[in-house]
């Protein structure tokens, strides 16, 4: 992948510094994004670390941003184009499960903005990007947990339904990535860009524990030892990015490197385009 430029959120553990590793490894220049300058900068130091050969080795960058929030999510995408004339990879991948419902500046519900409206808003403000990259690919992270997700375009934000500890509104955000890209794989048809949504598995990682306190971190400490290993989670990440198969369709959702059956909700084009033009208006995005 040498000469190729790959941009991966949520990079600064788990399966996204997993993902970022295997690319820096085959030759890429790979950016990372991260909301902690702290982490960040170790992640880059790590990255650039395992790189024995800089002949053949890849390079590493790095954007700080909170996708949490639109303006920031727009200001990643923008500080990305001021360095880069090319996207060949976009690995959406930040994502959290809350157990507590709270809202953004933006209004939004914070799962609901970080799992599906940080992959909508950055992968459409680097539209023309990738439109111009030749054979450039989306990936984003779903879950089949989707299969459970409901999406109730009428709450979107979880006012007035089961909470569910955060599972619920999870699983909508899970569902709306397997739906956002069968969309986006339409979009970019025509300059011959592809994008799937992939399942990693369950993954032994910080991302349940990460700001829902010592009953959170407890219940993952305990099924830590039946889950997956990053390395085995980011595979099929990994797999979408690089290997030339994924390359000649587009709009799949996958898991265990191939592609899998998307539940029925998750099949539905007309829920997929009504998501995709919701989430335009909500984020003020002219990318119809």
């Amino acid at each position: 992948m040498r000469d190729q430029v790959c941009l991966v959120t949520g990079a600064t553990s788990g399966i996204g510094k997993e993902t970022a590793k295997a690319l820096v490894a085959l030759g890429a220049t790979v950016v990372v994004t991260g909301r902690n300058a702290e982490r960040t900068e170790a992640l880059v130091e790590s990255l650039r670390a395992d790189i024995t050969d800089p002949e053949t080795g890849g390079k590493v960058d790095s954007i700080l941003g909170d996708l949490g929030t639109v303006a920031e999510v727009k200001a990643v995408a923008a500080a990305f184009k001021d360095r880069y004339g090319r996207l060949d990879r976009l690995v959406n991948n930040a994502g959290a499960i809350f157990t507590t419902r709270e809202e953004t500046s933006d209004g939004f519900e914070r799962t609901f903005a970080l799992n599906h409206m940080a992959y909508f808003v950055l992968t459409t403000e680097l539209m023309d990007v990738l439109r111009n990259t030749p054979q450039a690919r989306v990936i984003s992270t779903a879950s089949a947990g989707h299969h459970v997700g409901k999406i109730d375009f009428d709450d979107l934000q979880f006012k007035n339904r089961l909470w569910l500890g955060g599972w619920m509104p999870y699983c909508q955000s899970k569902l709306c990535n397997v739906l956002f890209a069968r969309s986006l794989a339409r979009r970019l048809e025509a300059t011959g860009g592809v994008a799937h949504a992939v399942h990693p598995g369950t993954v032994a990682t910080g991302f349940l524990a990460s700001g829902n306190g010592a009953l959170a971190r407890g219940s993952m400490a305990m099924a830590r030892p039946f889950l997956r290993t990053p390395a085995k989670g980011a595979s099929t990440l990994i797999w979408a990015a690089t290997a030339p198969e994924p390359g000649t369709f587009s709009g799949a959702y996958l898991a265990d490197c191939k592609v899998a059956k998307a539940s029925k909700r998750g099949q539905n084009d007309d829920d997929a385009e009504r998501l995709w033009a919701l989430s335009a208006e909500l984020c003020g995005s002219a990318e119809a």
